[in-house]
């Protein structure tokens, strides 16, 4: 049985991630879906055909992170708020990621937020850089988080503080 089954929520070992190597030349889109369903959304809106459904398309999408550039199309349509982009190269020590958020009111620029990590848990406190609502990107919010340069890859959704 696949631990994720067991415990409600993904560790790292779950999913496949782009190298070090790979995070340090920008920006880049981690796909954490790991059921096997008819969904084929992000392979669909991928400009670039970074995102492909190999065989059937209730199979697991897989990403080619030389070819991916980040641009987020695919977090917004992604029906299982799944995609994640991280941008290792936003700031010195700060990095830079951005997640699907369904919820209103919508966060402002600049509001501080408790960063949460796969399991729900508190682990840093981040800041909304921006937040893209556009209609090419079927109107699903895509909330950018700065945080410590550490925490891009554990950071998969934050807490409000000021509500």
């Amino acid at each position: 049985m696949n631990s994720y089954l067991e415990k409600g929520y993904l560790n790292l070992d779950d999913i496949t991630i782009p190298s070090v190597d790979r995070r340090a030349k920008g920006p880049v889109a981690v796909i954490e879906c790991v059921q096997e369903i008819p969904c084929n959304p992000c392979q669909d809106a991928c400009p670039r055909g970074a995102i492909t459904i190999p065989g059937s398309i209730n199979n697991i999408p897989r990403i080619d992170f030389a070819t991916c550039n980040g641009c987020a199309i695919c977090v917004a349509n992604c029906p299982g708020l799944a995609i994640f982009v991280v941008d290792e190269t936003y700031a010195e020590d700060r990095a830079l990621v951005g997640m699907p958020y369904e919820f209103l009111p919508l966060p402002e620029k600049g509001e501080e937020v408790s960063l949460l990590d796969r399991s729900g848990a508190p682990i840093g406190v981040g800041i909304v850089e921006r937040v893209r609502n556009a209609k090419a990107q079927d109107r699903t919010p895509i909330v950018f988080l700065s945080m410590e340069r550490e925490l891009s890859m554990l950071v998969r959704f934050f807490r409000r503080i000021d509500l």
